[in-house]
Order: structure tokens, then sequence, then C-alpha cells
């Protein structure tokens, strides 16, 4: 009997792996008919059945190009012929801001996100690799992004009650490419992948000439950061909320506050993730929330000069009064602290 390519025997331990981990009982495997998404649903095709785990397929056509119709009827074709039930095409409209990648990427995880809930499906498999979390933390070091920036994509975050799951960050670009190969699988390439105009063809781009100026370990590096800043992040999350759940940190009258003079002896990185987690419970958008917002709101504390309140997304205004972060627009603070 020939060898398992190595390539093929990676990506099917990687998913089993994350079949194993988290305990799945059905799945939905988001793909384009890419070479990572194809490769993941090639293994999840072999590995799925054999664990006794019903797995069905989602792709998504944008119709921002010529035939993206007929490339998604040919990935739900091929998806059906090797067993995924059931084999979906979400048709979406991409248009909204941030420009047209923004857009068709959260058109795409909505149409994702409602094909698992309406087939009850708990959680939806993403085809992305090490190479993208690398990418992804080189736009965030560019764009100077903090903390929740450089720890990139998770492995697994929930979207309105479907874990959005990416079994491949440890497997390279190339694996799934070879992968492809070894199955006799033809992927679909994207034209949109060697259009300069995207930020993250150009992100590409550039890891490419710092991994042939540095050496290929820049790929790999990237990414163990972005897991080590995670890891951070999870820490520094855990002690913000410790503070939040104390009802001792907050103002006994109504409307809910924070004590200044209780935020002030938390340490920053603590101090501006509980401002953070207030403000969102306050109703901000935690998508529109920015390092602005946050630092206007961290100013009512480390630098209190009886400035105006503070405008967070949504409507809301913060300001202090009495020594308390308040919602709403009066800002005093007669008493101090």
């Amino acid at each position: 009997m020939a060898a398992l390519d190595p390539a093929v025997a990676a990506i099917r331990s990687a998913v089993r792996s994350a079949f194993a981990t988290r305990r799945l009982e059905r799945v939905l495997v988001a793909c384009s008919g890419g070479t990572d998404s194809l490769a993941l649903a090639a293994a999840t095709a072999f590995v799925a059945p054999r664990l006794g785990i019903p797995a069905g397929l989602v792709t998504v056509d944008h119709r921002l190009q010529d035939g993206s119709t007929e490339q998604a009827k040919a990935v739900a074709d091929w998806a059906g012929s090797v067993g995924f039930d059931p084999v979906l095409v979400e048709t979406v409209e991409v248009s909204g801001p941030g420009g047209p990648e923004a857009a068709a990427r959260d058109a795409r995880y909505e149409a994702l996100v409602r094909a698992a809930a309406v087939h009850r499906v708990g959680t939806v498999m993403l085809g992305h690799t090490l190479d993208d979390q690398a990418e992804t933390v080189l736009l965030a070091l560019v764009r100077g992004a903090g903390p929740r920036g450089l720890a990139a994509m998770p492995v697994q975050r929930e979207v309105d009650g479907v874990a959005l799951l990416r079994p491949l960050l440890d497997v390279s670009r190339a694996q799934t490419a070879a992968a492809c190969a070894a199955l006799g699988l033809v992927p679909w390439h994207d034209p949109h992948n060697l259009d300069p105009s995207f930020t993250r063809v150009r992100a590409r781009s550039l890891l490419a000439n710092l991994s042939s100026t540095l050496g290929p370990a820049v790929v790999s590096n990237l990414a163990r950061t972005a897991s080590l800043i995670a890891a951070d992040n999870a820490a520094l999350d855990a002690l913000a909320a410790t503070f939040l759940a104390a009802s001792s940190f907050r103002a006994a009258s109504s409307p809910p506050g924070l004590a200044a003079a209780d935020l002030a002896a938390l340490m920053p990185a603590v101090r501006t993730r509980v401002l953070r987690e207030w403000a969102r419970s306050l109703g901000a958008p935690g998508s529109a929330l920015s390092h602005r917002h946050i630092a206007a709101l961290d100013a009512l504390i480390t630098d209190w000069h009886g400035q105006g309140p503070v405008a967070l997304p949504g409507g809301i205004l913060v300001g202090r009064q009495n020594g308390v972060l308040r919602p709403g627009g009066a800002t005093t603070d007669l008493a101090g602290w």
C-alpha cells in the first residue's frame, strides 16, 4: 500500500484533533474551492465519517466576478460526490462600509452563520492557515494595533451562537497545496488574490519579501507571536472580568458606574480592558470601539481636569460625576478622589 502523503496526513491530523478536543457533534465546512478550504474539506470528508460526525459543506457566491455562480456550483457538485450533507450555496450581496474586502468578509460570515443556524449546526470550519495568521499579524503591526489585533485570528470564536473554528492555523499554505496535488484535486484560484489593490494581497507580497530576506521562519514566528499574545490577552481579560464582577467596584446608585479611584489603582492593561468591557455593557458596539474611545475614557481617570463627557459609538455619553464614571451627559466632580 502506498504511503500516505505527509501533507494529507498533517491536515487530516489537524481536523481529527479539532474534532476530538472540542467534541464536535455536527459541522459545516466553509469551502470556496480555493486551495486551503478545498484541502480542509477533503480532510473533513475523510475524517468525519470515520468518527461518526455528520458533516455538511457551504460555499458562498459573492457575485463579484464573472463565473462565480458556476464556481459555486462546481464546489457544491464536488461536495455532494464525496458525501457532504447538506451541501449549501449561499448567495450574498456585497455592500457596506470598509471597502470591498471588509464588505465581502462581513457578508460571507453572515451567510455562514445564517446557514449554520438554519440547519442547526453548531460549528463552521474555516480554512485559514499558518500563512493567513502571519499575514494578519503583519497587517496588525503596520496598522499600529494593540494586543487584540496582534493576537490575530483565534482558533475558535463564537458569533450569534455559532462557533467559527480554524483547524489549520498550524498548517502552511504549501501543505494545503501539496495535499490537493496528492489527492488529485484542482483548486480554484481567485483572481482577486493577485490584485494588489487589496490590502491582503499586498500583505502577502510583503510577507514573501520578508521570508526571502530573513528566512522562511518569519511566517511561523509571526504566527507564534499571535499565539503568545493571545494567551496574555486571556489572562488580562480574566483580571478585568474579575474586577467588573466585584460589587465593591460598582457605584451603588443607578445608573451603574465605576469608581475612578478603584480604576486608577489598576494596571493600565487591565484598566483599559475594564473600560472596554464596561462600554460594551452600556451598549457600545465592540467592533466600533477604537483605541481613541478607550483612551478618552481612561483620561477621565488618569488625566482628570474637568473635561466634558466622552462620546462612544451607539450614541452613548460617559462622564465623571463625584469620582464615578457614569453613562450620561453630565460631568461634574465636586468631591474628587
